[in-house]
């Protein structure tokens, strides 16, 4: 099944999604198509496992960024060190993500742009499991960031009553800290926003207009996210 995955993915990277069919994947194998039905029951499933597969090799790498970035942590850090630390953790993790997106632009395409026509039916399945893990990576980070350092976020009043109601339920899906209050969920959508959209522009070359090297200007989009959890970047005593 890995080497069956591994198949599609260079298919749809190399040749585009509509060039991985189950005949081509299969003949890349040596197999015959309906052999590959011992598997998999469908071409869609097959690219659910791979969309799967993306995921889980990107927020691996991100585990990895943070894990280096920060040896080690513990609760008898003072504050000081917590908030160092914390920052180091978050930015390894941005750093990371913009590293596997410029090195994966396709890939990228396929995880976080237009989905592929019938993986977006509603089901929820090991696609989504592996996208929901992904994003936990960053949220186990915002969550510690809110546990160990606190930093200022709004109150309900504050929020339009709407979105106030979205972030709710956006908060009960995520199924973590629901001890957090709505505000909280607004700013770590607020960093998830600054963050992907600074990568996506990147990505799909859409500040080719104005930067031949857009790693300045993601710099200066680190400052704002990290303002918005109370830090300062860089750290001078980090």
């Amino acid at each position: 099944m890995e080497e069956i995955t591994a198949t599609a993915r260079r298919l749809l990277v190399e040749q585009g999604p509509e060039a991985a069919s189950l005949r081509a994947i299969a003949r890349e194998m040596g197999m015959t198509a309906p052999g590959l039905y011992r598997y998999y029951s469908s071409r869609e499933e097959l690219l659910r496992h791979v969309v799967a597969d993306m995921f889980r090799e990107l927020s691996n790498d991100i585990r990895r960024a943070i894990a280096t970035a920060v040896p080690s942590s513990g609760a008898d850090e003072d504050p000081a060190e917590q908030r160092a630390h914390g920052a180091l953790k978050m930015i390894a993790a941005c750093h990371e993500f913009r590293r596997w997106a410029l090195g994966h632009r396709d890939e990228y395409a396929l995880l976080f742009g237009v989905p592929l026509p019938g993986l977006d039916d509603g089901r929820f399945d090991i696609a989504d499991q592996c996208a929901l893990e992904f994003a936990g990576t960053f949220y186990t980070l915002f969550l510690e960031l809110w546990n160990r350092v606190g930093f200022p976020v709004p109150s309900d009043e504050e929020i339009d009553p709407e979105m106030r109601a979205q972030l709710a339920r956006f908060r009960d899906k995520l199924g973590l800290g629901t001890e957090l209050p709505v505000g909280a969920h607004l700013i770590f959508l607020r960093c998830w926003v600054l963050l992907y959209g600074a990568v996506s522009m990147e990505v799909f070359g859409h500040l080719g207009f104005a930067l031949t090297d857009a790693a300045p200007i993601f710099e200066l989009t680190l400052r704002d996210l990290v303002r918005l959890v109370g830090l300062e970047y860089p750290f001078p005593n980090a």
